[in-house]
């Protein structure tokens, strides 16, 4: 039971983040390498390629440690990442993009 509620709260943390740290996430970290890699891990289910994205979004000017944090992560990465709602410009209560 305890195994579950820790996989269940994993999931929650790469879906919605930490609600209490929102992210002011920047358009210029929008780069062609980034969203191309993520529209190819979202469409493909397949995250391993997160820490590669954390590199994208650094080499874009991203220093937000949540977010490269998370992006290199153990994950589980899941569709719905807050991460990767970000970068496709998915708008969410709590994070959104603007000026960091």
């Amino acid at each position: 039971m305890a195994i579950e509620r820790n996989n269940q709260s994993n999931l929650v943390r790469d879906i919605f983040g930490n609600p209490f740290r929102p992210v002011l996430f920047s358009p210029s970290w929008r780069t062609t390498t980034a969203t191309t890699l993520v529209a190819r891990m979202y469409e493909s289910r397949e995250f391993g390629a997160m820490p590669i994205l954390a590199d994208a979004l650094q080499d874009a000017g991203c220093d937000s440690a949540d977010v490269l944090d998370h992006c290199r992560g153990p994950g589980p990465h899941v569709r719905g990442c807050w991460v990767v709602d970000l970068v496709l410009g998915k708008e969410r209560a709590g994070n959104s993009s603007g000026t960091p």
